[in-house]
């Protein structure tokens, strides 16, 4: 802060000096000064000016410093790890940790905030081990009692001697910060039920329906043998080995995660998932609820037999059974609520179910109908439509010119044509006395009108009416979106550790970022503030800790108020005057 001298001109023409006290501050990259306060004319406050000296300087012994007196040494990000940790301990993860945990005997840093770095560095600022000491050195990283977290960077000389020269950090912190992870990882399974608990009972958790969908996550590298395996990608990248991560929620909130291999078949997973929410959660009947790619004849017995229930989606090409109840879709259409936002369009998309003939006793089936569906896959089947047509018009072309004369050469090129853009789906043809031509295939793209928009659902419960089975269904979207945050926002890809409990270790970091993440939307939700939690993140950037010398040689360090944005934020966590932290360090962790 320093003083400014303003000048203002009243109506008859007289100028006035008055002194303020101003502030500067720091919102979205650009430097601003706001008014703290006016201190009055500067005529009237020269006559009083040696007693405003006295009164500033005798209660503490201090003088008046003028602005160029103070010098700044360094300022922190404090803002992003203030929320972190106020989530942290509300969430009840300090209390937990603690109780399985203890402090380490060298430094007296309790295991819970040792974890609590690798959390937050995820949610703020997500980077490998090695790069959380660049972390460190930008954002205020402290434990419980305030202790800044310290970078040991290895010197020039030292790191282009050694062996690994790429690596820029102690291997002394680094070993510390593997040594968490694999502490971490040995309390995974009661640390999951531990906070299950303490979710329920926070929150009043609805243990009735459990959501359960799988993703996939690439190595750079190889990866851990037996873990690190090629499948079918997610992530479009079918070169890179990878891992399948199963993700339980229920009632919008993780409870649970698998890491299973990455050639693993996604049926395959359920019977497990239900045992552990059995034998580990002690939850006796749930809903299972999952997606098209979880259901065999042998996983929906299985749920019959253990008397659980289900809500699937089913594949619409898998057998012919799905096409005939689509086609028995002739009744009455029930509209779903329209979704939030909808209502102010002037034709909303709408959603509409219907309940058909099932060809099983006891089991009930519902088509579902989406316009929002319906006109993305006619979008789609038009644009593959024009692309293999005009593919096939160049081919017939080159068979009417003479340049492909072979039967077997013009059907594999035919074959080839067909096979992209899924064109067998729309188009058939034939070569036929030296005539190549094509049409549209009768009863391939019948089907495919048919389906779009379309989706099918099965479940057994009796007491369901159509329209709470497709909201039970959607919710499989909240388990799609905690995919998107983990992979796209939380960065959990790629993954370069290579032992399979650093990479399941690095997994559990992921997802209880993403934990404490989902809290933070919650609030700012109740709290009436339209943020995402990633702009939320950005916005207590701007809340900082400022270490500076008085002209005197004295020390100093004040937090800043951050912006308008960041103390909303603030508010809606219940943070009001937040204790600045002392001066001490952790240099060795």
């Amino acid at each position: 802060m320093y003083p400014r001298i303003t000048k203002t001109t009243d109506r008859n023409g007289n100028t006035y000096e008055y002194i303020r006290l101003v502030e500067s501050y720091r919102e979205n990259g650009k430097n601003k000064q706001r008014t703290v306060c006016s201190l009055g004319r500067r005529d009237l406050l020269m006559v009083h000016l040696d007693r405003l000296i006295q009164l500033l300087s005798e209660p503490e012994q201090k003088r008046w410093v003028r602005s160029e007196d103070v010098e700044p040494v360094q300022a922190w990000d404090w803002g992003p790890m203030l929320a972190v940790q106020t989530l942290w301990q509300e969430l009840g993860l300090q209390k937990i940790l603690d109780r399985m945990g203890g402090r380490s005997k060298k430094d007296g840093v309790a295991l819970s905030d040792r974890v609590l770095v690798l959390v937050a560095n995820r949610l703020c600022a997500p980077s490998s081990e090695h790069g959380l000491a660049g972390w460190l050195d930008t954002d205020y990283v402290c434990d419980r009692e305030g202790r800044r977290w310290v970078a040991s960077w290895r010197s020039e000389q030292e790191r282009r001697d050694s062996k690994a020269p790429r690596v820029r950090v102690e291997s002394k912190q680094l070993q510390q910060w593997y040594r968490t992870l694999d502490k971490l990882h040995a309390r995974k399974e009661r640390l999951e039920k531990e906070l299950y608990l303490q979710l329920r009972d926070l929150f009043s958790l609805k243990v009735d329906m459990v959501l359960y969908d799988l993703t996939s996550t690439y190595f750079e590298g190889e990866g851990p043998a037996g873990i690190a395996l090629h499948g079918h990608s997610r992530d479009k990248r079918p070169r890179n080995r990878q891992v399948l991560l199963g993700l339980v929620m229920v009632d919008g909130w993780p409870i649970a995660h698998h890491v299973f291999a990455g050639n693993r078949r996604d049926s395959t997973t359920v019977e497990g998932v239900l045992a552990d929410l059995q034998e580990r959660f002690g939850i006796a009947r749930v809903v299972f609820v999952g997606d098209r790619g979880m259901v065999t004849s042998d996983n929906i017995e299985h749920i019959r037999r253990q008397q659980q229930g289900y809500v699937v989606g089913l594949n619409r090409r898998r057998s012919e059974q799905i096409y005939q109840y689509v086609e028995r879709a002739t009744g009455q259409w029930h509209q779903c609520p329209l979704a939030k936002g909808a209502q102010e369009k002037s034709d909303p998309p709408k959603t509409l179910v219907q309940e058909v003939p099932s060809d099983e006793p006891g089991v009930r089936v519902f088509v579902v109908h989406s316009d929002e569906r319906k006109g993305f896959e006619e979008a789609r089947r038009l644009k593959g439509m024009r692309r293999v047509r005009e593919a096939l018009e160049r081919l017939q072309k080159r068979v009417e010119k003479g340049r492909l004369k072979d039967p077997s050469k013009i059907g594999a090129a035919a074959a080839r044509t067909l096979a992209r853009h899924k064109g067998y789906r729309y188009y058939q043809w034939e070569y036929k006395d030296g005539e190549f031509r094509f049409f549209e295939h009768p009863i391939n793209l019948k089907r495919e009108k048919a389906y779009e928009g379309k989706y099918v659902i099965q479940t057994e419960e009796p007491n369901l009416g159509p329209i709470q089975v497709v909201q039970i269904y959607k919710q499989l979207m909240e388990v799609e979106r905690a995919f998107r945050n983990l992979k796209d926002v939380i960065e959990l890809r790629p993954i370069y550790h290579q032992t399979a409990k650093r990479v399941e270790a690095h997994i559990q970091v992921a997802t209880l970022a993403f934990l404490l993440q989902r809290l933070l939307e919650k609030k700012l939700k109740n709290a009436g503030i339209d943020l995402s939690a990633s702009d939320a993140m950005q916005a207590l950037k701007t809340v900082k800790i400022v270490d500076f010398t008085l002209g005197n040689g004295e020390q100093k360090r004040t937090v800043t108020k951050g912006s308008e944005r960041a103390a909303r934020v603030l508010r809606a966590l219940d943070v009001h005057n937040p204790n600045i932290p002392p001066k001490q360090e952790i240099s060795e962790v």
